[in-house]
């Protein structure tokens, strides 16, 4: 027994080879449908209307896609922002990204992000938008917060001697998330700043300059 899934299949199917085969035209006119038609093309709407309101939903709307292909596609996937801006202003870097002598621990050791010197209180912004997956206290980072910003992104920012954002917080590139500080382990005030691809740290240098075509598009969009 043929079921009412399997039908819709064979009518998108058909419809398919339908438009595959009838031939192109510069001007759609009146006539055109009539052509279309007679050519034995299925009428794609009297199909989607004949259905029952309890029909697959996903093949309705299949067939109203087809029926209006014009319309355009809504992206519903994650957005991705990338890092281009400096997390704290008029700041020193006081230590870069690779490897270093540790200035607490005294031994040869990776850092994985780079260390921007500025006194206690400085403003610390988001680097892009994002989601804070974390803020809050954390291990030797100190006050720490993290920004995913799709794309297995994340932005880390610690040592802060003040959080202005909460978990679950969406940021924009530019907004107010912190000032600098010494907490966790660290030897004076400083921006520990990370950028994280899919869980490796990666040189933050490059991130933090902000192209032409950003700024332009940031003037397009009065951001």
């Amino acid at each position: 027994m043929v079921t009412k899934r399997t039908s819709l299949t064979l009518a998108a199917i058909t419809a398919t080879f339908a438009i595959a085969a009838a031939p192109a035209h510069a001007e759609d006119g009146p006539g055109a449908a009539t052509a279309t038609a007679a050519a034995g093309a299925i009428d794609l709407s009297k199909v989607a209307e004949s259905q029952a309101p309890g029909d697959d939903a996903q093949f309705q709307e299949l067939f109203a896609r087809w029926e209006n292909p014009a319309k355009p596609t809504v992206l519903t996937g994650p957005i991705v922002t990338v890092p281009s801006r400096m997390p704290v202003e008029h700041a020193r870097l006081s230590s870069d990204y690779g490897t270093r002598t540790h200035p607490v621990l005294g031994r040869r050791m990776g850092h994985k992000g780079i260390d921007l010197a500025a006194p206690t209180g400085t403003p610390i912004y988001a680097t892009a938008d994002g989601t804070v997956s974390r803020a809050g206290p954390y291990s030797s980072y100190g006050n720490y917060v993290a920004i995913e910003h799709g794309g297995k992104i994340q932005t880390r920012y610690a040592h802060m001697s003040r959080i202005a954002v909460a978990a679950g917080t969406k940021v924009k590139k530019g907004e107010l998330i912190g000032y600098v500080g010494s907490t966790g382990r660290s030897t004076g005030p400083h921006l520990h700043y990370e950028v994280r691809v899919d869980g490796e740290a990666v040189n933050p240098v490059p991130y933090m300059i902000e192209s032409q075509a950003q700024q332009a598009f940031a003037m397009a969009t009065g951001e």
